[in-house]
């Protein structure tokens, strides 16, 4: 079997799976967030932690309760790593310095699970288990409950509630990601994925030394890691790891716990609203993007130029062979198309064109279909951008779902869309600029502005992967690369809540005929042309400089 035609099957059983999920999973997920009722256990949780889950916030308490609660989760996990050196099962290793610890507490409260550390060399049993697995539970129902949450604002009329944060995140934690967690942990323990708490071990000699390594609970932190659209890794070498990806059954089966909760939300917010096939017509949008991207990087990668690439049939440099290129790229640009940074292949070896396909599809905002609930929400913010373009176009007030989109709400709107683009040229500029953060480069030129750029695109994005040729262990990256995860994960979800708010305030219009209908494919066209248009307004130029010049020398 030829690599191209093992790729694509590759991509067609990735697809049947995703489809035979769908429904089922969007619906229970409709069903837990709009259930009246709360579970026995669910219950004991609230007592302990002093809420009253059938009380409606509107748009400033959910927003106090996300902040909040996130804010005690990066104490936690700072303090944490802080005293890892006084706490049983660390392995030996010493605390961490106050700069890395501020940036894996920020980047793993933040959905990003950025790592400037080797994971097997520096976190122990505790940390990993106790700090970083249950950061990437907590952190992925945030994202699921703001998305919810937005989605009521367009469900519901005269009214600025919002639902009540603290049961959907318990409800999204309890009921929908650790059933799916147990039952993916143990399909990855099946396929040869580690499950202990060995501690350091030699497992053999190698050039002329001892190579170590040491056990973990790596099973149930992957199948979150990519549940959740995480991305932090147990070791170093992410999902690349035979210990914590071994097979091609896993590579694909981890892609697909990757997608699986960002695309049936799209089924889910199709319920709530009353129209199923607004949920189509946004997954639709998301495919066509998801498709177009996966093609591209399977044709630059597989594209045959000069004698060593014809010889290993294809861009093989920094891929697993047991993966191949079909199942790298299909990786490579679910993992950068959703927020979940994890790798199987070393993204700073793709060749010029795929580096910066891995780049624009975090610079789209990641919604295609994007990160658990942040992928929802952010398309959801998209599509008011669109319809207030085709109203401009057509001289009419636009609306969308029966709600008029004036000036309140078009300015929540631009403002989230320009956060996260301010924040990546902002932060690259200065890093080039400056003498100091030049020095954590691998590579000069294209390739080495490429490094900075993607280290912030990826942060400022809540991705996490890396083009991994940049060291950003040091004060500089730490303490920058974590400000950037936090601003790009919490300023967003202001304006995300505040757009609900106002959404949920009105009283919806009825339709017309000079109405658009956002559930047609013309609307999803026009929703790809301006996803597509207002990223390459924002980013062209750099991408110019970094992953196009290199592309094209």
């Amino acid at each position: 079997m030829s690599p191209v035609l093992a790729g694509v099957l590759q991509l067609l059983a990735l697809m049947a799976a995703l489809a035979l999920a769908y429904v089922p999973l969007g619906t229970y997920l409709a069903r837990v967030y709009s259930s009246p009722t709360h579970l026995r256990i669910e219950r004991w949780i609230y007592q302990g932690i002093g809420a009253d889950p059938d009380t409606e916030m509107r748009w400033p308490a959910y927003l106090r309760g996300v902040l909040a609660f996130s804010l005690a989760g990066v104490l936690f996990l700072y303090l944490l790593q802080r005293l890892q050196g006084v706490l049983p099962g660390s392995l030996g290793f010493a605390s961490i310095d106050p700069d890395q610890a501020f940036n894996t507490a920020a980047s793993f409260v933040a959905n990003t699970n950025w790592q400037s550390y080797y994971g097997e060399q520096a976190m122990g049993h505790v940390v990993q288990t106790a700090g970083l697995a249950v950061q990437n539970f907590v952190s992925a129902a945030v994202g699921i409950a703001v998305a919810v949450a937005l989605v009521r604002g367009f469900a519901r009329s005269r009214t600025g509630e919002l639902g009540n944060f603290w049961a959907d995140l318990v409800r999204g934690v309890v009921r929908v990601l650790v059933p799916i967690a147990v039952v993916g942990a143990v399909i990855l323990v099946a396929c040869g994925v580690i499950q202990n708490f060995s501690g350091i071990h030699e497992v053999g000699q190698f050039m002329g030394g001892a190579q170590e390594w040491n056990g973990g609970a790596v099973a149930s932190q992957e199948v979150i890691k990519e549940l959740g659209t995480n991305g932090g890794g147990y070791f170093n070498a992410n999902s690349a790891h035979p210990f914590e990806n071994p097979t091609p059954f896993t590579n694909l089966f981890e892609i697909f716990l990757i997608l699986l909760i960002p695309v049936a939300l799209t089924r889910t917010f199709g319920i709530l609203t009353g129209s199923v096939r607004q949920g189509y017509a946004i997954l639709g949008t998301m495919a066509t993007i998801w498709l177009a991207f996966v093609a591209l990087m399977m044709w630059t990668e597989f594209a045959h130029h000069g004698p060593a690439l014809q010889a290993a049939g294809g861009a093989m440099e920094g891929k697993e062979v047991r993966f191949g290129i079909g199942g790298s790229s299909i990786f490579a640009v679910s993992t950068t198309l959703t927020s979940t940074g994890a790798v199987d292949s070393f993204h700073s070896s793709y060749t010029g064109l795929g580096g910066g396909i891995t780049m624009l599809g975090m610079m789209l905002g990641e919604i295609a279909p994007g990160g658990v609930g942040s992928g929802l929400y952010g398309m959801l913010v998209m599509a008011v951008i669109a319809v207030f373009i085709a109203g401009l176009m057509v001289g009419r007030t636009p609306e969308y779902l029966g709600k008029k989109i004036g000036t309140r709400e078009i300015k929540y709107a631009a403002c989230y869309i320009l956060i996260t683009p301010a924040l990546v040229l902002v932060l690259t500029a200065a890093a080039t600029a400056l003498p100091t953060p030049g020095d954590s480069m691998t590579n000069s030129g294209a390739h080495g502005f490429s490094e900075i750029l993607y280290a912030y695109t990826s942060a400022a994005n809540n991705n996490g992967s890396a083009f991994a040729g940049l060291n950003a262990d040091t004060q500089w990256f730490n303490t920058t690369l974590g400000l950037a995860m936090l601003l790009g994960r919490f300023l967003p979800m202001v304006f995300v809540l505040a757009l609900a708010g106002s959404l949920a305030g009105q009283q919806p219009v009825p339709a017309t005929k000079g109405t658009l209908r956002t559930e047609k494919p013309l609307f999803a066209g026009l929703l790809v042309g301006a996803v597509l248009i207002i990223t390459g307004l924002t980013y062209f130029p750099a991408l110019a400089l970094g992953p196009l010049a290199e592309g094209l020398a």
